[in-house]
């Protein structure tokens, strides 16, 4: 496996890119929304093709990491998509977060086509795609994943983790677990700030504590509490995770009362401007309602 098409390349598809570039695979890429990321790539060594049927003509295996299920859609099987033009044996890697429910219904259509599919949803936003540090939950059949391991390992570390759907499965489970908590980070911290607490005295303590959290050691430090709200995971992509997995629980008759909670309290940070924002910019509406300031926005 030589040739890799790219198709999605934003915030976490141009570093993605990049690391496969680094890594010595040819990588033809297809613009959709980002002209300047394109260019980037393009600047570093990748091919350019007018369309995703122009990049699969050329391509041992496609990534695709758009934002959604109807998206990979259109992708694959839209006007000019590229499941008519990937060759027989050719490899398909979903990397968006989506409903496990149309994974499945993507691995079928291309298995008609002799094509394997992994979903192969990653996590550590666009700083670890940066350093090609991603986790990476893969989700198919063992041959296929073998195949792609390599490719995988040049962005970040790849587990294989059931069949197909599994990828997308154990993902949504790291969102259910990660908007929970966020909100008790933000909680537990203003509720220490409304004290008169030194958050940083907080945080060190909580260190070595069983409140101890990634979110609460290593991104907070450089989001909310650095007062900064560009960049990171958007809330909207989080708003949309939760909705598929809520749909997903729905549908296996589980209540997650919690989620739903999330799911509204999120809903209402987009709702007030926040949506294209970190999502620790929840925060935003609790600084909001109790008056107080943990970090001056920058």
């Amino acid at each position: 496996m030589k040739n890799i098409g790219l198709i999605g390349v934003g915030a976490m598809g141009e570093p993605m890119g990049a690391s496969m570039l680094r890594a010595g695979y040819g990588l033809c890429v297809s613009a959709h929304r980002s002209r300047d990321r394109v260019e980037r790539l393009l600047g570093l060594g990748a091919s350019e093709a007018a369309d995703p049927a122009g990049v699969a003509g050329v391509s041992d295996a496609l990534v695709i990491m758009v934002p959604d299920a109807p998206q990979v859609d259109e992708v694959l099987f839209g006007p000019r998509g590229a499941a008519p033009a990937l060759a027989r044996g050719a490899h398909v890697i979903v990397m968006t977060t989506m409903s496990p429910i149309a994974a499945r219904e993507h691995v079928a259509r291309l298995a008609e086509r002799g094509v394997a599919m992994l979903d192969a949803p990653v996590s550590g936003g666009p700083a670890r795609a940066t350093s090609g540090t991603l986790t990476i939950m893969a989700g198919g059949e063992r041959n296929a994943f073998e195949v792609c391991e390599p490719l995988l390992r040049s962005m970040g570390t790849p587990h294989l983790v059931g069949g197909a759907g599994m990828g997308e499965t154990v993902k949504l489970v790291n969102q259910i677990i990660i908007s929970s908590v966020m909100l008790a980070d933000v909680e537990g911290l203003l509720f220490a700030k409304k004290a008169g607490a030194d958050i940083d005295a907080v945080r060190e303590v909580l260190k070595s504590a069983t409140a101890s959290n990634y979110l609460l050691d290593t991104w907070l430090p450089q989001s909310w509490l650095a007062g900064k709200r560009a960049g990171g995971f958007a809330l909207d992509l989080l708003r949309k995770d939760l909705n598929a997995a809520l749909d997903a629980a729905r549908r296996m008759g589980l209540a997650m009362p919690a989620s739903g909670l999330a799911y509204q309290l999120y809903t209402a940070a987009s709702s007030a401007g926040h949506g294209a924002e970190d999502y620790s910019a929840v925060s935003a509406l609790y600084e909001e309602l109790s008056g107080v300031r943990v970090a001056e926005a920058k």
